[in-house]
């Protein structure tokens, strides 16, 4: 999951070639200058929108407009606050300076170099960015959201150019299976989840129906359980930000693993999904559509697969996500 949530951001990250002065004049972001601006601190964001450094060096807030606060699933405000890295001798705007504050107070800076950086300079980013990650659980998520939406969503999935091909050397086995991973999470009658693998004959699980979004129990009538194989899986990240007007953004995510032709309660399956298209997930007490934010495919490693046949409903709910029963 971690490393999807890191890519998403990292693939973002590279949209900051529409904040640039497109010249080749322009001399890039060394990496002395990048570990310098990651030690450059505003005092006061509210107040502190356009702050020079060492009489060579310039924090410009202006064109990025107030902050943004995210709030996640675990309910937690963060402050991020955005300012173009300019450098005084020849004027060019070379990275940008990111802050991140906690509901505690706490922040972090990360720089995001400009796009005519050397690669070592962007692998530091990388490495820094993975580094808070670490600390502070779905900050690149929250981190690709506010940049995604700042610069533009449309040049996110163009934003893959520069990260190298997607390894494909392993290939996973496509059939007639139709499943999820035994680590997926099925939502049970109590209101509490289970693994996927543990789900027994008997156990009393939640169905929604597509069209009204309302619940009944069913019972699991049996769990098929597919034979050890090396299965091609279709990984989504779904990603719903409702926006509370004033740049201040509630924003959930759901991670759901499963074989490519697991039909959705949408009437595609997994396979068929794409970024963008929407997905119902729980989300507290009710039902809300969740955004395709990124979607990943390959081998997910010899493992069975699981799925549950019920007495009743044509859903499930597994790791959040509304998904057919088959």
């Amino acid at each position: 999951m971690k490393k999807q949530l890191i890519a998403a951001c990292l693939l973002t990250a590279a949209v900051g070639v529409v904040r640039a002065q497109d010249t080749t004049a322009v001399r890039a972001l060394s990496m002395q200058e990048y570990e310098k601006a990651r030690t450059f601190s505003v005092a006061d964001p509210d107040k502190d929108t356009y702050v020079k450094f060492e009489n060579a060096y310039i924090l410009d807030h202006s064109g990025f407009g107030k902050p943004y606060f995210v709030t996640g699933d675990d309910g937690k405000r963060k402050r991020i606050d955005l300012y173009k890295l300019i450098r005084k001798e020849d004027r060019a705007t070379i990275g940008t300076v990111i802050y991140y504050t906690t509901e505690a107070g706490k922040r972090y800076t990360a720089c995001m170099p400009d796009y005519r950086a050397d690669t070592a300079v962007w692998r530091r980013y990388f490495e820094d960015v993975h580094a808070i990650e670490k600390q502070e659980p779905f900050f690149v998520l929250k981190l690709s959201y506010v940049l995604s939406k700042e610069l533009g969503y449309q040049l996110y999935r163009g934003a893959r150019t520069g990260q190298g091909p997607v390894d494909r050397s392993e290939s996973g086995t496509y059939g007639n299976d139709i499943c999820f991973p035994g680590d997926m999470r099925v939502t049970m009658a109590d209101g509490g989840t289970k693994l996927l693998s543990d789900v027994k004959a008997g156990d009393a699980v939640v169905t929604v129906d597509p069209l009204t979004r309302r619940e009944r129990v069913v019972t699991v009538r049996e769990l098929t359980v597919h034979p050890v194989k090396n299965y091609e899986i279709t990984r989504l990240v779904l990603v719903s930000a409702v926006d509370q007007g004033d740049r201040d953004v509630v924003l959930s995510s759901r991670v759901l693993e499963a074989t490519p032709n697991h039909p959705m309660g949408n009437g595609k399956t997994v396979g068929e999904l794409k970024v963008g298209d929407r997905v119902w997930c729980a989300d507290g007490k009710a039902y809300r559509e969740f955004m395709v934010w990124d979607k990943t495919e390959g081998a997910g490693g010899a493992q069975p697969v699981y799925n549950i046949i019920a007495d009743g409903g044509s859903t499930i709910m597994v790791n959040g996500v509304m998904v057919r029963q088959k």
